[in-house]
């Protein structure tokens, strides 16, 4: 079986879920989160110690994505993904 994290990360459940903005968030890579791996990667969010900007919005983008498509396993962690409502006008 082809693992569907190939190129792009290893499965969430190894607990290493880093990854870069050019790489997609696939419904299979969300399918496969379990309680450990969005508490590993909500940890990684909330102490914010990341390399670069770009590698910390990329783990925002993962848990919003987390969010939206499961929100039963986001839930306890939608602080950290909230954001401000603004006005357009």
């Amino acid at each position: 079986m082809t693992d569907v994290f190939e190129n792009r990360m290893p499965t969430p459940k190894s607990n290493d879920l880093s990854g870069t903005l050019e790489d997609p968030i696939t419904p299979e890579l969300l399918a496969n989160f379990d309680e450990a791996a969005i508490e590993a990667l909500a940890r990684r969010l909330d102490d914010d110690d990341y390399p670069s900007p770009f590698a910390g919005l990329a783990d925002w983008h993962l848990l919003r994505a987390l969010a939206i498509h499961r929100p039963d396993l986001a839930h306890p962690y939608v602080h950290l993904v909230d954001q401000e409502p603004f006005d357009e006008d």
